[in-house]
C-alpha cells in the first residue's frame, strides 16, 4: 500500500523543486534533486499541485502580479495611460518621465521576477517530460500549461527589452553566462511553445476554472504574437478561432461583469489565491482604487489625455473610471474590490479577454484590406460601450483612418491592463510621435528598457540596449 505524503511535506518538496533561485543558479546535487523530482512527479496529485504552484507564483511575482512593480503599472507609466499622483518616488517617476537608468530597482524586479517564472517553468517541463508514473494525457496537458507560461513570460521580456537571454533549461552553468539573442529567435521559441500548448491543451478548463489555461488561451496569445509580427493572415485566423468559440466566450453587455472571476469574457485570469487565503482581492484593485477614507495612500491616477479620449456617453467612462475628490484624481475602476479577505473570490486578475481578440482581428482585417469586416469587429466593442457603430457614422473611412480608430479604441478598452498602450505605441512605431510631444527629454531609444546593471555585473556576456 502506497503511503500518501502529508500536505506540509508535499508543499516543501514542491517548493524545493520549483523555487531554486534563477538569479544565483545554485547547483543542486543530482541525487537529492532526483529524489525531489521523483516525489513531485510521482502522482497526478503532486504533479498538478506543482503546476498550481507556478500559477500561484504569477500572482506574487513582480512582473505579473499587477502591483507597483508589474508590467501593468510600470509600462502604464511609460506610456500616457497612468500617472504618479506624487513625485516623491524617483524610481517610479523614472518610468513616467522615460528617464530610466540601468540601476533602477523596479526595472530589476521586472526582469528578475520574469526569469524566475521562466526558471520554474523550465524546471517543471524537465520534470514532466521525464515523468514515469503519470498518464500520457496528463503529461501532455501539464507540459502544455508550463510551455504556455514560458511563452507568455518571454512575450513580455522581448517586448520590454528586445534581445534577451533564451533560457530553456535549469543548467546553471549554461544559464549564468547566457548572452542575449535576437528578438526573432525569442519569438520563434514563443511560437514553438504556443503551438505545442495548442496541441496539448484541452478545450475545457481544468477544474472549470479560467485561472488555468486551455487551448484557446494559447490560441489567443498566439493571435497577439502574430499581430505584433505583422502576420495579418495568422492573426486573423487565430483570433477568429477564439471568437467563434461562443459556447465558452462572449462579450457581456454589463461592463461590471467583465472582470468578475470566471467571467464569460475571460480567456485567462490569475487568482488572488496565489497569495494564500489571507487576501481575496486583486492587486490591481488594491493598487488603483483610491480609498475614500485613506486617499493619502493613493499613488496612481489617470491622465487627462486619456479621459478626454472618451465621449461622455461611453459606458467605459461611466463604469470603469471613478473619481476621488480629495486627491482630485480619476482612477481605474475596472476592479471594484480594493480589500477583501472573504471567500468566495469575486474578482480575478484579467490577463487575456475576448475584447482584445476582436480588436486584433479588426486590425488584421484592416491590414488585409477587409475594411467592412474590420469595422464589424470594431463595432462589437463600440456598441457594447454605448457608442454609435463606426460603420454608420464614418462609412467611408479610409484604411489609415480606420487603423487610427482601432488604436484609439484599444487605448479606451485596454487601459490599465498589462501595458497594452506602451506595447501598442512601440509596435506601431508611434511612441516617439505620441510621447515625444509631451516629454521634452524623450529619446527614440527610450522605447526599450535597460538591461539591469546588477544582471550585467553577474553576467559579463549581457550587452546593454542603446541609449544606456
Amino acid at each position: 500500500m502506497k503511503t500518501k505524503l502529508p500536505i506540509s511535506i508535499l508543499t516543501i518538496l514542491i517548493l524545493s523543486f520549483l523555487l531554486i533561485s534563477c538569479e544565483d543558479f545554485v547547483e543542486v546535487d543530482s541525487p537529492n534533486n532526483k529524489l525531489i523530482r521523483d516525489e513531485v512527479f510521482g502522482s497526478d496529485e503532486t504533479a498538478i499541485s506543482a503546476m498550481q504552484g507556478i500559477y500561484n507564483e504569477l500572482f506574487v511575482a513582480d512582473f505579473s502580479g499587477g502591483y507597483t512593480r508589474s508590467v501593468t503599472f510600470l509600462s502604464g507609466l511609460s506610456a500616457d495611460n497612468i500617472q504618479n499622483i506624487t513625485t516623491t518616488n524617483p524610481e517610479r517617476m523614472a518610468f513616467e518621465e522615460n528617464e530610466l537608468f540601468p540601476d533602477n530597482q523596479n526595472n530589476l524586479a521586472l526582469w528578475s521576477s520574469a526569469y524566475n517564472i521562466i526558471y520554474m517553468a523550465n524546471s517543471y517541463i524537465e520534470g514532466i517530460e521525464n515523468a514515469e508514473n503519470l498518464s500520457p494525457d496528463l503529461i501532455s496537458q501539464l507540459n502544455g500549461e508550463a510551455k504556455f507560461i514560458r511563452a507568455f513570460t518571454y512575450f513580455y521580456l522581448v517586448n520590454l527589452y528586445e534581445e534577451v537571454p533564451l533560457i530553456l533549461s535549469t543548467n546553471y552553468q549554461n544559464n549564468e553566462l547566457a548572452p542575449r539573442v535576437s528578438a526573432s529567435e525569442i519569438y520563434k521559441q514563443i511560437i514553438d511553445d504556443l503551438e505545442i500548448a495548442r496541441e496539448s491543451l484541452t478545450v475545457e478548463y481544468r477544474n472549470a476554472d479560467r485561472t488555468q489555461v486551455n487551448k484557446f488561451a494559447a490560441t489567443a496569445l498566439l493571435a497577439r504574437v502574430y499581430l505584433y509580427l505583422k502576420d495579418w493572415e495568422k492573426a486573423e485566423e487565430l483570433s477568429s478561432q477564439v471568437i467563434a468559440e461562443e459556447s465558452l466566450y462572449e462579450l457581456p453587455d454589463d461592463l461590471d461583469e467583465v472582470f468578475l472571476a470566471n467571467s464569460r469574457e475571460a480567456i485567462w485570469q490569475i487568482s488572488p489565491l496565489g497569495n494564500g487565503s489571507i487576501v481575496t482581492h486583486t492587486n490591481e484593485g488594491n493598487l488603483f482604487i483610491i480609498d475614500p477614507f485613506f486617499s493619502f495612500f493613493a499613488i496612481a491616477k489617470l491622465p487627462e489625455s486619456l479621459l478626454t479620449d472618451f465621449r461622455p456617453e461611453d459606458k467605459r467612462l461611466l463604469n470603469w473610471i471613478d473619481y476621488n475628490a480629495s486627491r482630485d484624481a480619476y482612477f481605474p475602476y475596472k476592479y471594484k474590490i480594493r480589500n477583501s479577505s472573504e471567500l468566495p473570490i469575486l474578482e480575478n486578475s484579467m490577463v487575456l479577454r475576448l475584447a482584445e481578440q476582436f480588436l486584433i482581428r479588426s486590425e488584421a482585417r484592416t491590414e488585409l484590406n477587409d475594411l467592412p469586416g474590420a469595422k464589424e469587429d470594431l463595432d462589437q466593442i463600440r456598441t457594447r460601450a454605448g457608442l454609435d457603430p463606426i460603420s454608420e457614422i464614418f462609412p467611408e473611412l479610409s484604411k489609415a483612418q480606420l487603423l487610427k480608430e482601432i488604436a484609439q479604441e484599444r487605448r479606451r478598452e485596454l487601459f490599465s491592463e498589462w501595458g497594452h498602450r506602451w506595447l501598442d505605441l512601440k509596435r506601431t512605431e508611434r511612441a516617439s510621435t505620441v510621447l515625444g510631444n509631451s516629454n521634452p527629454t524623450w529619446e527614440d531609444t527610450d522605447v526599450l528598457y535597460p538591461i539591469p546593471a546588477q544582471e550585467r555585473m553577474k553576467n559579463p556576456n549581457l550587452s546593454q540596449n542603446p541609449g544606456y
